[in-house]
């Protein structure tokens, strides 16, 4: 509570007592003017120490999830592919997106999560509610819109699992503006965490880590791809943790193609440098790069025996926020994260149906050693 003034804390203490109190009740005891009370309610309710009108109190630990919410749609190649002409693919739909699948992958560790986000007045939209809602997940903030279709993303996998070709229907995401972080604003000024990936508008993107930098919660973001890398304001500045890749690292920076190439522990000091706290880099079977405040570390992938790839970048960024929402250090929240990845690669869904803080530990013996640079 270091952010709040004397009388604020003041406030604040009487609201926790009595979160039926009145404004003026609270201007009696404290000896102050009821507007002024009314002025440090808005800013208790700015900085999420409070939820607003009943004075809720914020639940302890809790991470806001904001982003994509999509229709998934996968085709595994049965034969070698051959373009122009029709493909014999066995076919899989799900429910995806990269901030919906991180959501969906702390509910099942027993995080208390909500989520953020916009989908169509369609059956999938409504679908995808359900689905979360009933996983626990607090889908109050969810907007549902009748002016485009719930997101659509359908991934081409060849005969060795990888991705041939990925296309998307992402529109309906533009229309998430600023406004909509107003609507939403003490929910996610009253989280721990808050997670936001690159799905959404440069204007939205840029206002909420500018209003990032008066709140309590930290904020973590996923680049999605390197055209999406781009939407991110050139000042850093309010973000805690980026997570991305080579490639969307220098397009984060501005780097043109013919600039010679960063290397990776180039690519995370320059991003430290803009603004950013710390940085997951991610190498693919190379592992992962974490820089911060500790200093560096190469994070060695988990062995895995892969079935689909997809998804694995969101169960790496939702296991380390798992973690550090428990007490690591980034280094080992990475490690976490790196082995919920592998076991996601494991199965034919996006997330894991078995998922569990059980069994994740039951795993935890694959996790390599932390190798320090």
């Amino acid at each position: 509570m270091d952010d709040l003034g004397a009388q604020e804390r003041a406030v604040l203490e009487l609201i926790t007592a009595n979160p039926f109190a009145g404004q003026q009740d609270i201007a009696n005891m404290l000896g102050l003017a009821r507007s002024t009370v009314a002025a440090h309610v808005v800013q208790l309710v700015q900085k999420g120490y409070i939820l607003g009108r009943g004075y809720v109190l914020p639940a302890s630990k809790r991470i806001a999830v904001l982003g994509g919410a999509v229709f998934d749609r996968k085709y595994h190649a049965r034969a070698p592919l051959i373009s122009a002409t029709s493909n014999p693919v066995d076919g899989h739909r799900s429910f995806g997106g990269v901030a919906r699948n991180v959501a969906e992958n702390l509910a099942r560790l027993g995080v208390t999560t909500s989520f953020v986000s916009i989908v169509g007045d369609d059956d999938t939209g409504r679908s995808i509610i359900r689905h979360l809602r009933d996983l626990g997940v607090d889908t109050s903030q969810i907007i549902v819109t009748g002016e485009a279709p719930t997101a659509e993303y359908a991934a081409i996998l060849g005969m060795e699992n990888e991705l041939v070709l990925g296309i998307a229907d992402m529109g309906i995401f533009d229309l998430f503006q600023p406004a909509h972080l107003d609507r939403a604003w003490p929910h996610l000024a009253a989280a721990s965490w808050v997670f936001a990936d690159c799905n959404l508008p440069d204007e939205t993107l840029r206002a909420l880590i500018t209003r990032k930098q008066g709140a309590r919660f930290r904020l973590a973001i996923d680049t999605v791809s390197s055209p999406k890398a781009r939407r991110l304001p050139k000042d850093l500045t309010g973000i805690d943790i980026l997570f991305l890749n080579l490639d969307e690292a220098h397009a984060v920076l501005g780097r043109h193609e013919n600039e010679p190439r960063l290397s990776p522990e180039e690519a995370t000091d320059r991003l430290r440098a803009g603004g950013i706290c710390e940085v997951v880099l991610t190498m693919g079977a190379a592992g992962l790069l974490v820089s911060g405040a500790e200093g560096m570390a190469r994070i060695d992938a988990v062995p895995a025996q892969p079935v689909d790839v997809t998804g694995a970048g969101d169960a790496m960024i939702a296991g380390t926020l798992y973690s550090l929402l428990t007490g690591a250090n980034l280094a080992n929240g990475a490690r976490t994260g790196s082995l919920l990845a592998t076991l996601t690669t494991e199965n034919k869904a996006s997330v894991h149906p078995l998922l569990s803080p059980q069994f994740l530990a039951a795993h935890l013996h694959r996790i390599p050693e932390r190798t320090p640079l």
